[in-house]
């Protein structure tokens, strides 16, 4: 399919000198002009959405990328999809679900199909093929998550190194010399996502800074590997005195019911703090301190700048909601 991008390259000219011929928004000379309506010509391009976008025609719908993979967390997905559609409901905009797992060819197909007026893409790594899709499809876009690459795009996330950081550094504070995590599935690892990237340099620089030994457990899928993970970390004899949670609830009520099992008793014995949570930490028989997700406000203000990226406004920088710590009695200090 010829794009925007290919036209630009043939006449010589920026895509949105391109854009500017196609929008008529600004005026550009006759015979930059004469060349772009030769590059159209020759390469047979066809104006799609991003296009009459940019003459201001709106669908009032909005396109969610949500690809869901295999080891992702069903509940949590659905809570970000239906953050976003209120967000969006909001602004009288309607949103259409593109869940295919190859993360591409959604997106082409509502471009080219003139469906919607942007993209909201999540569930993003750190080198995410959406960034040079949207960029070469000239289609309004935003990224929940910072993806390598996206400068002049749009991007929201939870400050997941400065997340990681607070919560060393209130364990630390508190006298916790040796400090568990249980994160996420090691294959978010190797699919590269960006948050737990950003999360784990937070907690190495803090723990280095600190002088905090951190012992790090991935809460694989399946039953059980709540209970593992606290068994692997209490009997390893690292001398663990306080856990963190950076994984999805069912990993962490299994974990809490092994930790009741084996009479641990919380703050006393161990010491818990959630980081990041996407779902509520006073949901539990010992509520949780720690961070909690901004959802609703990072979901809010990837579809308000996915329609600023329809307006033709150009995109600010990556935005990092400051992450709040809440302590609801889960730690104590270590004598």
């Amino acid at each position: 399919m010829v794009t925007i991008n290919d036209v630009a390259k043939a006449a010589g000219v920026s895509i949105s000198t391109v854009s500017y011929a196609l929008s008529g928004k600004r005026t550009i000379s006759s015979h930059t002009k004469r060349r772009i309506d030769g590059a159209i010509h020759e390469l047979g391009y066809r104006p799609h959405a991003a296009a009459r976008m940019l003459a201001g025609a709106k669908t009032n719908i909005l396109a969610l990328s949500a690809p869901l993979h295999d080891d992702g967390h069903l509940p949590t997905h659905m809570r970000f999809m239906s953050a976003v559609v209120q967000s969006a409901r909001e602004y009288d905009y309607d949103v259409l679900l593109l869940a295919r797992d190859d993360e591409i060819s959604g997106i082409r197909r509502v471009a080219a199909s003139s469906l919607v007026d942007g993209v909201v893409a999540m569930g993003v790594s750190e080198d995410d093929d959406r960034v040079d899709l949207v960029r070469e499809l000239g289609i309004p876009a935003s990224f929940i998550g910072i993806p390598a690459g996206a400068d002049g795009l749009a991007c929201v996330d939870l400050d997941f190194a400065r997340t990681g950081s607070i919560v060393v550094e209130k364990l630390a504070d508190a006298g916790h010399r040796t400090i568990g995590i249980i994160g996420h599935p090691h294959s978010y690892v190797e699919r590269r996502q960006g948050f737990m990237a950003r999360f784990d340099e937070g907690v190495d620089a803090a723990a280095t800074a600190r002088g905090v030994r951190v012992v790090r457990i991935w809460g694989e899928l399946g039953r059980g590997s709540g209970a593992r993970a606290v068994d692997t970390l209490l009997d390893g004899g690292e001398h663990v005195s306080a856990i963190v949670f950076h994984c999805n609830e069912p990993v962490v009520e299994d974990a809490m019911r092994r930790l009741a099992e084996r009479g641990v008793e919380i703050p006393r014995d161990v010491s818990l703090v959630a980081a990041a949570a996407s779902y509520d930490p006073c949901g539990f028989d010992v509520e949780l301190s720690g961070v909690t997700l901004p959802l609703a406000r990072v979901c809010r203000v990837a579809v308000e700048s996915a329609l600023a990226a329809h307006r033709g406004e150009p995109a600010a920088e990556a935005l990092l909601v400051e992450p709040r710590y809440i302590d609801r009695g889960s730690t104590a200090v270590r004598a």
